[in-house]
């Protein structure tokens, strides 16, 4: 759920960063097009929110050099232009969804949503791992008893990542890059107290431990 905001607007940044923050993404913002460039190159994204105007360049620029090289992360178009020729430029460019601002945060949250559901495969906010289910929408852990345990913001980030992709092992760095943002300084050890904490939810068999190596959700199907 790591997601990149390209927005020069800093009051409009600072507010998105904590509502964005709120429903469950680890949020990194920039203000110029050089540094989303960057960014969008050097870290992993699961989406990200593009500005057009930027004071260093242009926010499609960012985008068609993001696709030239073969990045693939969904991105919706944040500008103030309501014209339908900036639309369909943004499409044309590799834009995956466009807003025009002024908008509401709440319409915004559900194009994310809907754009991350679609790349998963998924048609509603309920990811599914086995008999497990994590609700998106309310960031509560359904276990196979029956029970539904809510989560903190990190635990939610923490479990979204292993229940994406059951099976798959997760390094203790990639968890970190994908659970906080480039502003926290955290240690594997603090990947390590929330293993702790979600077994605890999930019991102990449902994260598996590779010792020298990370973790992977276990559906327990």
């Amino acid at each position: 759920m790591r997601l990149l905001l390209v927005e020069d607007d800093s009051l409009l940044a600072e507010s998105l960063q904590r509502q964005l923050s709120s429903a469950g993404f680890s949020v990194d913002a920039i203000a110029t097009a050089s540094g989303a460039d960057q960014l969008g190159r050097q870290e992993d994204y699961r989406v990200v929110v593009l500005d057009l105007g930027l004071p260093d360049g242009n926010g499609l620029e960012v985008l068609r050099g993001w696709r030239a090289r073969g990045l693939t992360m969904p991105v919706v178009i944040l500008t103030a232009r309501s014209d339908w020729q900036d639309k369909v430029s943004g499409l044309k460019a590799g834009a995956d969804d466009y807003l025009a601002k002024p908008f509401q945060t709440e319409e915004l949250l559900a194009r994310l949503d809907a754009l991350i559901r679609r790349s998963e495969g998924r048609v509603d906010s309920m990811l599914c791992a086995g008999r497990f289910k994590l609700d998106e929408n309310r960031q509560v852990l359904a276990t196979p008893d029956g029970e539904e345990h809510p989560l903190t913001g990190t635990e939610f980030r923490l479990l979204r990542c292993l229940m994406s992709r059951p099976g798959q092992l997760f390094s203790k760095e990639r968890l970190l890059e994908q659970v906080y943002n480039l502003d926290e300084s955290p240690t594997h050890n603090a990947i390590e107290a929330y293993i702790r904490r979600l077994r605890k939810l999930a019991g102990k068999d449902a994260i598996v431990t590779r010792r020298g190596q990370g973790y992977m959700f276990n559906a327990l199907d």
